[in-house]
């Protein structure tokens, strides 16, 4: 916020003795345009002849509190305040070098008893709200603003002064997220001051804030002709924020190929800035890498520089590295809103939870309040929250079997490392054919440790018991895997899990239990290709064995919303070929070409819709027996009512052979519900 603005007709307004011999219209000049240290200069020569000219002492009190020497310009009005203690003009020159001094609360006092003496004085008026401005009290601000507006109408100090109290108290209502008073002040704003630069950019960052991009991007036109590459930065960073990468790339390099030898100095770094970010977002890390290492060249260890290159990293996965950067910002400002921030995403990605929750903390120990420090904070507190996710379904197929399903998991975290583990699912199947029923519940606990950042464990036991056609039984479950995240953009789940096949009354009847050691690997790359293998071994209680391969070749096509194609392949063989009780083939093999449409549950807001829906076709191969063709369909689609529910149906449709059967089609449809309590 600005300070008052000089009082120079003070000067003017001393009686001047001796005016022939002191003749100071040149030291006035100079105050008037701003050369305060010629000022200082001149007055400085007019106190050596004549110490003790109340005009001279004044003027040479303004020179240096506007030329930074605020503390001896205090001292200096402190003196002459002694000397003419009912002198009014020499009353409002001390309360200026308050506020120079930044001392805001004694200025407050001041300035009230200098209002009290009279109510009608300009000069007091706009120093006290200026004063109550600075304290943030912008109601009352604006309420003696406009009371020295009435005294000297339109006057620019005064004009000037309304417009910084409106940006102040906009910007408290947007860090308090009361949006809408927050627009409504600077529209008020834009109505006294037309298209000003600073109220158009402050209510596009608030409607960017708000998520109102097409309200932002209407700012940032208004910005046009007149400051074209701020207003292009600003679209650019908008298109980004729909999700319009290109269109971002496209208007930042228009504002960087407008950049010249004149373009001012905060403006080429904005510029340059984001032209980097949007090579980023378009994924052209090459480019910007090439632009990082000249800019680190000609700006080392600047912030800003350092802030671009660990975003790179955290676009390609080199959190350790982005984490060094991050470091380097906060060593160089330790209030850095980049560098904390930045630092407690980065310790996120890394699984250092407790230390994220640090940084992003100590973020808003300096900004308080901040919309994406706070933002981060309540998603942790979800992710670490307890979860329930419940879910009913209804199964049928052509082999005349039908289930109907309800299962619920909970997780309940004691730490961010340590998490404690529960399911439960009921099953009820029958065959309409053969009137066969059976129904089983299962139930497991267990725990979830982290023992590294990056690696996992993950134990459940538990016991399903089984009510079925001929007998009655229990057995134990057990689930045991082990997560690691050993490489960049790679992880590995290595685990054993014990279960009863309960696909259908017939299989449960018989009791069969399934032994399961399984590996899945899942490869990602910042090329947009991914890869996904699984590898199972099966051991039965019946002595057979059974081995599956799965493998899965992919490329994400758009990010939002998701479009992935790929190519699937599986292979199964059987130990013993048991075709009158299950599908056993010795030999199983499965083609099929994929298309995925997703907007994920994990990154859609509060009120919105989410989606999955996945096409497959290809053909299957069964033994020796001639090709079948194989398709697929799957879908879910649900709603976010909050940052901690959603509900969502889905469905399966699907001919591809199982475990359980051949030549069969398989449907389901079910709907499932998600809440962090």
């Amino acid at each position: 916020m600005k300070t008052l603005k000089s009082l120079i007709r003070t000067c003017f307004l001393v009686v001047v003795l001796q005016t022939s011999a002191q003749n100071m219209q040149q030291g006035f000049t100079y105050l008037e345009t701003g050369d305060y240290a010629k000022a200082e200069e001149f007055f400085t020569t007019i106190l050596k002849d004549y110490p003790k000219n109340k005009t001279a002492r004044l003027c040479y009190g303004r020179a240096i509190g506007l030329n930074g020497k605020s503390e001896a310009a205090q001292q200096l009005f402190t003196q002459l305040l002694k000397d003419y203690p009912n002198d009014f003009e020499v009353k409002l020159n001390y309360g200026e070098s308050l506020l120079w001094n930044r001392n805001f609360t004694a200025a407050k006092v001041y300035y009230k008893e200098l209002v009290k003496e009279d109510p009608n004085n300009f000069a007091a008026l706009l120093g006290f709200a200026n004063t109550l401005s600075n304290l943030k009290e912008y109601e009352n601000a604006l309420s003696y603003v406009n009371k020295a507006l009435e005294v000297s109408p339109n006057n620019p100090n005064a004009m000037t002064s309304k417009k910084y109290i409106y940006l102040g108290y906009a910007y408290q209502n947007q860090q308090s997220q009361n949006y809408d008073k927050a627009e409504i002040l600077l529209i008020k704003n834009l109505e006294l001051f037309g298209d000003d630069k600073e109220t158009l950019l402050n209510l596009a960052n608030l409607y960017l804030i708000w998520e109102k991009f097409d309200e932002a991007e209407v700012m940032y036109n208004r910005l046009q002709p007149q400051h074209k590459i701020l207003a292009l930065n600003g679209l650019a960073l908008v298109s980004h924020l729909k999700g319009k990468e290109k269109e971002a790339l496209n208007l930042s390099t228009a504002a960087y190929n407008g950049l010249t030898t004149n373009t001012e100095s905060t403006l080429l770094q904005q510029t340059t800035e984001r032209y980097v970010q949007a090579l980023i977002w378009n994924k052209k890390f090459k480019a910007a890498q090439n632009k990082i290492e000249a800019l680190v060249a000609e700006y080392p260890n600047e912030n800003w520089v350092l802030a671009l290159r660990a975003t790179l990293n955290i676009y390609k996965s080199n959190f350790k590295e982005s984490l060094a950067d991050y470091n380097q910002i906060l060593a160089n400002d330790s209030t850095s809103f980049d560098g904390n921030l930045g630092k407690a995403n980065v310790l996120k990605a890394l699984g250092r939870y407790d230390e994220a929750y640090t940084s992003a903390e100590n973020t808003l120990k300096f900004y308080s309040n901040q919309k994406d420090a706070v933002k981060f904070i309540a998603q942790m507190d979800v992710n670490f929250s307890p979860q329930l996710d419940s879910k009913a379904s209804h199964t049928f197929d052509n082999g005349d079997n039908r289930a109907y399903m309800f299962g619920t998991s909970l997780s309940y975290p004691l730490s961010t490392k340590l998490n404690i583990l529960g399911n439960y699912s009921y099953r009820t199947t029958n065959n309409t054919l053969t009137d066969n029923n059976a129904t089983s519940n299962n139930m497991s606990v267990g725990l979830a440790y982290q023992i590294l950042p990056n690696i996992t464990i993950k134990g459940l036991a538990g016991l399903t018991s089984a009510t079925a056609e001929s007998r009655d039984y229990n057995q134990i479950l057990a689930n045991i895997a082990l997560n690691i995240k050993a490489f960049k953009l790679q992880t590995l789940d290595i685990g054993y899990q014990r279960q009863v096949e309960n696909f259908n009354a017939d299989l449960l009847d018989r009791e069969l239990v399934q032994n399961n050691f399984y590996a899945n690997y899942n490869l990602s790359t910042n090329f947009n290709l991914g890869w996904y293998t699984q590898l199972m071994h099966t051991s039965q209680s019946d002595n057979n064995t059974r081995n599956l391969l799965f493998t899965s070749l992919y490329y994400n096509i758009l990010p939002k919303p998701g479009v992935k194609v790929g190519v699937n392949y599986q292979y199964i063989t059987f130990k013993d070929q048991l075709p009158s009780i299950y599908f056993s083939p010795e030999k199983f093999n499965a083609y099929e070409v994929f298309i995925n449409l997703i907007k994920d549950e994990a990154v859609a807001k509060p009120n919105q819709w989410f989606y999955n829906l996945t096409g497959a076709f290809g053909y299957q191969f069964i033994e020796n027996d001639p090709k079948q063709t194989a398709y697929r369909i799957q879908g879910a689609f649900g709603y976010k009512f909050s940052e901690r529910t959603l509900l969502n149906v889905y469905g399966t449709h699907s001919n591809i052979a199982s475990a359980t059967a051949a030549g069969f089609t398989f449907t389901e449809i079910g709907l499932r519900f998600k809440w962090s309590l």
